[in-house]
């Protein structure tokens, strides 16, 4: 199921990017393997799959012991500070960095391990109650602020948008974030990038890539329905 999954997800993959003129290698595919065990994941590594993103940090301190260490692992999911040490030398990004004491706990462990670790900042662009992330008017203030910190690298931003049932409702949140990195960009602050916008998942992420995704998260659409009661 999933080597066919996949190529459905592939061949929607290279029609938006065809749609909006780009080259298929911007966009990265993360497998969102949340919830989903360990024999999964490596049938899906053996279809060549080497970016997986975790919502918890438990599954990725499991699956990181488990699995080939070419993975590259993505925290995709809301994360708590005194949980940052688990996977700091881990995770190649952390997508999900929505405060400045978040950034600050993250900074503290990435020095003691030496490491520089690579962020994204979280923007709720919908503005959802029910969602973690900086508002829009936050975003370049906490920038400049984690921006000084020396184990940090700030890469781009990300955005969970509300889930829809058609797409195209979606536009205007993605188009919001390019146009907020694009901003960003142009401000040209040290020790920050606008490389990255992870945004789109099973449900948008062809629009998303028409409004300038580099970074798309899908899971249902590669591994199926979850089943939260395992």
């Amino acid at each position: 199921m999933i080597e066919q999954q996949l190529k459905e997800v592939e061949t929607k993959i290279q029609a938006a990017c065809d749609r909006a003129h780009r080259d298929r290698s911007e966009v990265t595919l993360i497998a969102v393997s949340k919830t989903k065990p360990i024999e999964t994941l490596k049938e899906a590594y053996d279809l060549n799959i080497r970016v997986f993103g975790e919502n918890k940090v438990q599954e990725i301190v499991d699956k990181y012991e488990a699995l080939p260490n070419d993975i590259h692992w993505h925290m995709i999911g809301h994360l708590q500070r005194n949980k940052i040490k688990y996977i700091i030398d881990k995770v190649d990004m952390i997508h999900s960095v929505d405060s400045v004491r978040l950034a600050e706990a993250i900074e503290k462990e990435a020095g003691k391990h030496n490491v520089i670790i690579q962020i994204l900042l979280e923007v709720n662009v919908a503005e959802e109650e029910s969602k973690f992330g900086l508002h829009i008017d936050e975003v370049v203030p906490t920038l400049e602020i984690i921006s000084q910190f020396p184990h940090i690298k700030v890469c781009g931003l990300m955005t969970i948008a509300p889930f829809v049932d058609n797409p195209e409702k979606n536009r205007p949140i993605f188009a919001k974030l390019r146009k907020l990195s694009v901003d960003i960009r142009d401000k040209n602050i040290d020790n920050t990038n606008m490389s990255i916008l992870s945004m789109g998942m099973t449900n948008d992420y062809e629009v998303a890539i028409e409004e300038g995704a580099t970074m798309i998260r899908v899971g249902t659409g590669i591994f199926g329905i979850r089943n939260y009661n395992l």
